[in-house]
């Protein structure tokens, strides 16, 4: 009973208690607490952030010289660059309904400002539809103006506006060197505006036709090429033109070190030919010649005859080609020197020369034989 008198002296002990503890804390807060003026105006987050997303990031100019010259070099090519698609139509048996079937793809690049694009004959063979696709993403569907499968060359047209056409431009293969820098831009598995670099690796290759002919004087390069890539430029390190990547040498299909192209010089006569007439139609002597970087380290001027085709016209005239004796040593073949009254200095000089005559014109041939000057006559066979 006497505990129970107790309780509320207990509980009044209790709570002063807890009293006590709470103004002892509150007034060590007050005093330790530094004091914070919520009075500052807060800014919007638009105001606050100094990033603004946006602006366009600062261009960057700290490449080094050969990276700064290579961008610059596909910044420039890349608008002559084409993407090429092919198709067949196909015929339902029953319903007789004409269907599209996507057929293959290729590169290609734009030749002039006409509409004009230059592919290989491979990448179009078959196909009943071509839509061309430019660095401008502006598709047009094509027409076929001419093919060489010997040469493995066709030229397409499309209409498009002259400001869409960036002819590339055109070098020399003439003077090419192993070593010299290459690179290659076309649409391999088609991903469009690939650039890949590498070297010439050799000269004077020769490859198969789609016809089965050979093609000579090829160009060998290291820069990776792929299925897609066919039709594409290979380009120097100026950006010109040197030549037109047709194949691959490889055990899977794929890239393995070694691709081929074809020699823009023979570009330079093949596709006036192709646009024109629709078929190579130049008068040919039938001879295959040798590079001219063999003929200048050798000291001769003119046109160095390498091979002459059996049959040819400069075969029934006599020339001679160039062969190894039986020691394992070259002995050089004849030497075209002139063309009718044309002076001839290089292979390229032959080819034009050639442009002014017409398949079956007799013409009179100068050559260089064991250092005496001949005049051979020779009738001008039709191109095959």
């Amino acid at each position: 009973m006497k505990a129970m008198k107790n309780v509320p002296i207990i509980i009044l002990s209790v709570v002063l208690f807890a009293a006590g503890a709470l103004f002892g804390t509150s007034f060590l807060t007050r005093q330790d607490t530094p004091t914070v003026d919520y009075s500052i105006e807060r800014k919007s987050p638009i105001e606050v952030s100094s990033v603004s997303y946006d602006e366009p990031k600062p261009e960057r100019t700290d490449y080094g010289k050969q990276e700064a010259a290579t961008i610059d070099l596909f910044e420039n090519a890349a608008p002559s660059v084409a993407f090429i698609n092919t198709s067949n139509y196909r015929q339902d048996y029953w319903t007789r309904d004409i269907s599209e079937i996507a057929r293959g793809s290729g590169s290609g690049f734009v030749w002039d400002q006409n509409g004009h694009i230059v592919t290989n004959f491979h990448v179009i063979e078959d196909a009943d539809k071509a839509i061309v696709t430019l660095a401008n993403q502006k598709s047009y569907e094509a027409d076929l103006v001419g093919y060489a499968p010997e040469k493995d060359l066709a030229i397409l047209k499309i209409k498009a506006p002259v400001g869409d056409l960036v002819p590339i431009p055109l070098g020399s293969s003439d003077n090419l060197r192993v070593g010299q820098h290459a690179f290659a831009i076309g649409n391999p598995f088609g991903l469009d505006q690939t650039l890949t670099t590498g070297i010439i690796s050799a000269l004077g290759r020769e490859i198969k036709s789609r016809s089965g002919t050979p093609i000579k004087d090829v160009i060998q390069t290291d820069a990776a090429i792929n299925p897609g890539n066919s039709g594409g430029p290979l380009l120097d390190s100026r950006g010109d033109l040197i030549g037109v990547n047709t194949a691959i040498y490889s055990p899977s299909g794929a890239y393995a070190g070694i691709g081929f192209s074809i020699p823009v010089d023979v570009l330079k006569w093949v596709v006036p030919d192709l646009i024109q007439y629709g078929k190579i139609n130049r008068p040919m002597l039938g001879v295959q010649l040798a590079r001219q970087t063999l003929a200048a380290r050798a000291g001769i001027k003119g046109a160095l005859v390498f091979e002459v085709e059996p049959g040819s016209a400069a075969a029934k005239a006599g020339l001679i080609p160039s062969r190894r004796n039986q020691a394992g040593q070259i002995e050089l073949g004849d030497v075209i020197v002139g063309l009718g009254n044309e002076v001839i200095e290089s292979n390229n000089d032959l080819f034009l020369a050639l442009e002014n005559h017409r398949a079956g014109d007799l013409i009179t041939v100068t050559v260089l034989r064991n250092d005496r000057e001949l005049e051979i006559d020779v009738v001008l066979d039709a191109s095959k």
